[in-house]
């Protein structure tokens, strides 16, 4: 993370999933991150300054704990991660007609996809460090993207994650007006291998299936490299930006 002034923390939300988990393991990892704060519903409060990775509990689904997570962060904020999203769950399961539309699944989906990264946005882009380069990334996916769609389906996954590129094109927007340095992107992982996409993996080419420390490295690398003017994109594993 050479773009990143050192010393500064890394949050990562949804820090208990797989590619959540590898995104800290790897920016433990990095000498110039002072500090991780790892986030999610599990998490235990361990918040202790001699320790290089905290971890504090919050649920997307209550804007009271992510206020109340935002509040213990250490500064200087210079990394911020929404590592997080729903594609299936015990009722729900991506749809393959729009016969099989329904209204709580399509809002369960909004509230994690969406309003969830919404959120954390509203409580920690005020933190984010200045003077100097800060990054806000949500996890995004490419079946998000409305150029690039020519198969449907999966309509609540979809809708969702288009929901979230346009927040993070707002919020870059106004960002931008308050610091010129400070970035936020969406980010589309690939297809990882973890439990979101395990039932959906049969059809993934070969060498295209890509392991959590894998997806999470690329990932930040990408993140090491943004230009001034990709704030707002969706950029994918490779660095490449996902048509809107």
């Amino acid at each position: 993370m050479r773009s990143l002034q050192p010393g500064g923390t890394a949050v990562v939300v949804g820090a208990s999933g797989g590619l959540g988990a590898a995104l800290v393991s790897a920016l433990s990892a990095m000498p110039e991150v002072g500090r991780v704060v790892a986030l999610s519903r599990a998490a235990p409060v361990v918040l202790d300054p001699a320790c290089r990775v905290w971890q504090a509990p919050v649920d997307l689904l209550d804007e009271a704990s992510i206020a109340a997570a935002a509040a213990l962060l250490p500064q200087p904020l210079r990394l911020v991660v929404v590592a997080t999203g729903l594609l299936h769950a015990p009722g729900l399961q991506p749809e393959k007609t729009f016969r099989a539309l329904d209204p709580e699944a399509l809002l369960r989906s909004y509230r994690i996809n969406a309003v969830g990264p919404a959120m954390v946005a509203k409580h920690m882009l005020p933190l984010l460090a200045t003077p100097g380069r800060s990054v806000f990334a949500a996890l995004s996916a490419r079946v998000g993207s409305i150029g690039d769609n020519r198969s449907g389906g999966w309509h609540a996954y979809r809708a969702s994650k288009a929901a979230l590129n346009m927040i993070l094109r707002n919020l870059a927007i106004e960002l931008a007006r308050r610091s010129p340095d400070a970035l936020c992107v969406g980010l589309h992982p690939g297809t990882v291998d973890t439990a979101l996409s395990r039932p959906y993996q049969r059809g993934v080419a070969d060498g295209r299936l890509f392991t959590p420390a894998w997806s999470a490295s690329r990932l930040l690398s990408v993140v090491d490299g943004l230009q001034a003017s990709q704030t707002g994109c969706v950029l994918d594993w490779s660095g490449a930006v996902v048509p809107p």
